[in-house]
């Protein structure tokens, strides 16, 4: 099993950053694609970013290209999705997911993901 655990949200003003983190345990991810998903009150849980298993290549949201990153390291287990230039509009619970059936898949789909962390709140004021 693969435990996640998001870390590094909370409350920023617009236009500021924010450096979210994803720590797995269990088993190592460096072989699963890895994704983050948000999801706002009311709405869909969203596909923000997805990463392949050696980081070669990376699938956005078009509402967030050029302003978030994705990346990851396997020596640590870890995933990381550096926010900038943040909208009220970014607002939401952030969640990190992990592919566990492919490595090269850039899903955008809530399905295609195994194992999910509880999710980090990130708040962005006007």
């Amino acid at each position: 099993q693969v435990q996640l655990v998001e870390s590094g949200g909370g409350l920023v003003q617009a236009g500021g950053s924010l450096r979210l983190s994803c720590a797995a345990s269990g088993r190592t991810v460096s072989g699963y694609t890895m994704g983050w998903f948000r999801q706002a009150p009311g709405k869909e849980r969203e596909s923000v970013a997805s990463i392949n298993w050696h980081g070669g290549s990376t699938k956005y949201a078009d509402s967030v290209k050029g302003r978030f990153t994705i990346s990851r390291d396997n020596a640590k287990n870890a995933v990381y999705l550096q926010m900038n230039s943040l909208k009220p509009e970014d607002a939401a619970v952030y969640y990190c997911a992990a592919d566990g059936d492919s490595g090269w898949a850039l899903s955008p789909h809530v399905y295609q993901y195994d194992y999910w962390g509880q999710g980090t709140q990130v708040t962005v004021s006007s």
